[in-house]
């Protein structure tokens, strides 16, 4: 099949669960043509795999000029799938698909505002002329299901998949500076502050500890200096253990060396790509169980799982973990087998193929 992409690629890592999909379709045996930003980053290893870049992206919602420009790269290139991911494609794209054979297909990522009375969603995913919508987790798809019950037909979940390749490190970084202690168990969370990420709760979480327990807590991230969270610091037992890392580029390299990755998330997200690239690097995982990801992580198999914004529980699964290091081991092990079975890429290249070609009749 023919299948015309528009989606920004300028990122490589943000981009590269869904860049390799396409390079997957390729590989299979159809003609992917990707139409991106000109100075994407994914572009130079587009063109290697034999795929057509298009330098172009829309830059305006429902522009004339980009509009006519999608329509006649449809019209010439004939394709049988127009895949877009992102809204400044949609307000564009959908237009230009109009009375037009190709079959249109949208992303969605997040859980967060779908409703039937929003009339922007009848712009975009219950829009009549949109035939297939990829949902990145289930919990999505029930919610348009739940909200669009007479185009259920069209949802689809199909996680983005991952290779554990792709999160090699070699550098080490060293927690010796930080008190970090042979024996001591350290948990690291990497968020940006927002009241979704349940930062509050976590820091709570340590007031369960007795102070002289063998472990350190890193936040890295944006915004955890905040007065909030330094008050809760402040009061916790174990307050020379909790280190505030800020904004760091290099945070894959924190996360490889330390023991066990901590997500507090309350609301909101869909899978959390902060908790499938600890899984890869082979980390042990404490998350709670949002809807987003369910299933991510399966507790007492992968990890363990604890219900959200519960600061004992968060404790209890950190006591758990403290008290047993093998089981750091077993769950990391097991987690990183997780991502390379049931959340690899090549799974995802099949299901977009066979969602392809449902619609493809």
């Amino acid at each position: 099949m023919k299948i015309l992409v528009i989606s920004n690629y300028r990122t490589t890592v943000t981009a590269r669960p869904e860049a390799e999909i396409f390079i997957g379709l390729q590989e299979k045996g159809h003609e992917v043509t990707i139409m991106t930003y000109g100075d994407a980053d994914y572009n130079k290893k587009f063109k290697e795999k034999g795929l057509k870049v298009i330098p172009f992206h829309p830059t305006k919602k429902r522009d004339k000029e980009s509009i006519a420009f999608i329509r006649e790269e449809l019209i010439r290139g004939k394709y049988d799938i127009l895949q877009m991911f992102n809204s400044l494609a949609y307000f564009n794209g959908i237009p230009a698909a109009k009375g037009l054979p190709v079959k249109v297909v949208l992303y969605r990522g997040y859980t967060g505002n779908i409703a039937w009375y929003d009339p922007f969603m009848y712009l975009k995913y219950f829009n009549s002329r949109v035939d297939g919508v990829v949902c990145l987790v289930e919990a999505i798809r029930k919610l348009f299901v739940k909200n669009a019950p007479w185009a259920k037909q069209k949802f689809r979940t199909i996680n983005k998949g991952h290779d554990i390749g792709w999160y090699k490190i070699d550098k080490e970084f060293d927690l010796s500076p930080f008190g970090v202690k042979k024996d001591d168990v350290s948990f690291i969370c990497a968020a940006n502050d927002r009241k979704m990420k349940g930062v509050v709760h976590l820091l709570k979480a340590t007031h369960y500890l007795d102070e002289n327990t063998p472990m350190h807590l890193f936040l890295a991230g944006n915004g955890m200096g905040k007065p909030e969270f330094q008050k809760l610091i402040d009061e916790s037992p174990l307050k020379k253990n909790i280190h505030l890392l800020g904004f760091r580029d290099n945070i894959l390299e924190i996360v490889k060396d330390c023991d066990v990755f901590v997500l507090a998330s309350l609301y909101g997200e869909a899978i959390t790509k902060a908790v499938i690239e600890a899984m890869s690097l082979g980390k042990a995982p404490l998350i709670t169980d949002i809807p987003g990801n369910v299933n991510l992580v399966i507790s007492g198999e992968s990890g363990i799982v604890v219900p959200p914004a519960n600061a004992k529980a968060l404790a209890e699964g950190m006591k758990t973990y403290i008290s047993n290091r093998e089981l750091i081991r077993k769950y990391g092990k097991a987690a990183q087998d997780r991502i390379q079975t049931v959340y690899h890429t090549s799974k995802t290249v099949k299901e977009f193929e066979e969602f392809y070609n449902e619609l493809l009749g």
